[in-house]
């Protein structure tokens, strides 16, 4: 995840917002409590993961401040993709297309009609190739500078 933070958002972020946005990034362990959350190996090696959350956290690690368990109504709430990262040397392998497309389904399965997410900047044409529209963009301000984000929706 660290590596994907670093390496991943240059060209997007200045060093400081690099730096900065690990405050806001890394792994959600109730996502792995509640099965939500998937990995892909190649040749033994982390290659990515990623998930979805029915939980009312929209981004953020264990250690972000405002996490939100609350579990979301499918009929009136959208699902949340979730702690998406590539290793850098698997992207344009499928790899993060792979977990989009199995949490998207998984979420389906769950009884919700749509999905939404906090993306990065470097993320942010990725989920658009992939039938996500950009609804706001912010900024997050866990860490020493404002980091960039947009919040993207799409209907399952």
């Amino acid at each position: 995840m660290v590596l994907a933070i670093e390496e991943l958002q240059k060209g997007y972020l200045t060093p400081e917002q690099v730096e900065a946005s690990k405050a806001g990034m890394g792994l959600d362990g109730q996502l792995i409590e509640d099965g939500t959350y998937f990995c892909v190996e190649d040749d033994g090696a982390l290659a990515g993961c990623g998930g979805w959350s029915r939980r009312a956290t929209l981004y953020g690690g264990n250690h972000s401040a405002g996490r939100d368990a609350r579990l979301l109504d499918p009929a009136t709430e959208r699902a949340r993709i979730r702690a998406m990262y590539t290793h850098p040397d698997h992207v344009k392998k499928g790899v993060g297309r792979l977990i989009l497309d199995t949490a998207e389904e998984a979420a389906k399965a769950d009884g919700f009609t749509a999905i939404e997410m906090a993306a990065t900047m470097a993320g942010k044409p990725f989920y658009e190739r992939c039938g996500y529209a950009v609804e706001s963009e912010w900024e997050d301000t866990n860490g020493a500078v404002p980091v960039p984000l947009a919040t993207m929706a799409k209907t399952l």
